[in-house]
């Protein structure tokens, strides 16, 4: 069964750092950093466009990630950031 991206969300589009160029950012985006892609509606101005990163294409909505609300999902991106998060 295929998720679908719940409204108002954006969650995937704050939490994770970016490392490779975003239209607009073409530096990546640090974690906790909101995309200058993400619309005042939490969409992305660039979903299913040739410029999007294949990183964001990659990451697909799921009931593990998105949880039950935006907080949960922000929440748990943030925590797998920070556990993926290269060691210094």
């Amino acid at each position: 069964m295929t998720m679908k991206c719940r409204e108002g969300c954006g969650a995937c589009c704050i939490a994770p750092s970016i490392t490779s160029p975003l239209p607009g950012m073409p530096q990546g985006k640090p974690a906790g950093v909101p995309c200058v892609q993400l619309d005042a509606e939490f969409r992305c101005k660039v979903f299913g466009k040739a410029d999007r990163p294949a990183f964001c294409g990659g990451l697909q909505p799921s009931l593990e990630m998105c949880g039950k609300s935006r907080v949960a999902a922000l929440a748990w991106l943030t925590q797998l950031e920070h556990a993926t998060r290269p060691s210094a």
